[in-house]
């Protein structure tokens, strides 16, 4: 199950309170202040992988807490900082702060944000002597650590995605271009949550079945539509058996529009699907529908090679020069 949506409390370490002792040994049995400051807090850091694709592993876990600072010491010891948390999260995941609304958009593998600061360690007596006071008796407490809310949302990042109605054929699509295993049936929402793999160095994303009113939350609604948002270009597979080709094409395009009108500007191949089931006269008919309104149309056959050629040689050619 891929787990794409998140809420996750984190809590930075705080820091260590700072020592309020005295220097007592078998030469000095009143000696001055000695104490020793606290270590600081372990923060919390995000950082983007590609050895993490989904956000599963916060399913059970909802609270992050980073280790404390070690309280100071006497004989001017100071204690430990503490470690940091580094917490690594897929490429492609946007963090917002639910308080604040500030957003950080994880986009590659170098980056670390800062989302919780540790508690500043506290200064021990020693710290606090002066000439007028040469014995303290107090020392400093760690300041807290950093708590925050956070909302994670993956959008997947995938070169190509392949979208369209239910039961247009993506997930045998999928089977056929890369070695992903995605359920395939012949009954509408097979595919309940977004497939990836690989076609050589190429990361194609099967999107699960849009319906219209999708963008409004119908069938399984918006929960996919942002995953294409990240796409580069689109593979809009259309079942050439249905009794509207043109129709079916033009309800995901208006759930687009309504969506993010962002998305019918991509880069796009309209692929009519399961041609071994109709004659040549039809392929025909629906390809110069389509290509009449200037669109990139391929016809496929998942038992026809040649078609499956064509098709990858279109999306290298697409990614390489748009």
């Amino acid at each position: 199950m891929l787990v794409d949506t998140i809420t996750l409390t984190i809590q930075a370490g705080n820091g260590g309170n700072g020592a309020s002792t005295f220097l007592r040994n078998a030469r000095t049995s009143r000696g001055g202040p000695d104490g020793g400051n606290g270590g600081n807090g372990g923060s919390i850091y995000f950082q983007g992988s590609q050895n993490v694709t989904d956000l599963k592993q916060f399913r059970y876990q909802k609270k992050l807490l980073a280790a404390d600072g070690i309280a100071g010491m006497h004989r001017k010891m100071h204690g430990a900082n503490a470690s940091h948390m580094t917490v690594e999260v897929p490429i492609g995941t946007k963090i917002t702060d639910v308080d604040t609304g500030q957003v950080y958009e994880i986009s590659e593998t170098v980056t670390q944000f800062l989302l919780a600061t540790g508690g500043k360690g506290g200064r021990g007596n020693t710290e606090f002597k002066t000439a007028t006071n040469q014995s303290p008796k107090f020392g400093e407490k760690g300041t807290l650590g950093q708590k925050r809310t956070l909302l994670l949302e993956l959008r997947l990042i995938a070169q190509v995605g392949l979208i369209g109605l239910p039961n247009a054929g993506k997930s045998s699509l999928l089977a056929v271009l890369t070695r992903a295993k995605p359920s395939i049936g012949d009954y509408p929402f097979t595919t309940l949550e977004p497939m990836i793999g690989m076609m050589k160095s190429i990361a194609i994303a099967d999107i699960p079945g849009l319906i219209e009113g999708a963008s409004t939350g119908k069938g399984l609604g918006i929960k996919f539509l942002k995953h294409i948002e990240k796409t580069q270009v689109l593979v809009h597979c259309i079942e050439i058996t249905h009794p509207n080709p043109l129709e079916a094409y033009q309800i995901v395009r208006r759930e687009f529009e309504k969506y993010n009108s962002q998305l019918t500007k991509k880069p796009e191949i309209v692929l009519l699907t399961k041609t071994d089931l109709v004659d040549t006269g039809i392929i025909k008919q629906v390809i110069t529908l389509f290509k009449n309104r200037k669109k990139r149309v391929l016809a496929y056959s998942q038992f026809n090679l040649e078609s499956i050629n064509k098709l990858k040689n279109a999306l290298e050619k697409l990614l390489t020069h748009d």
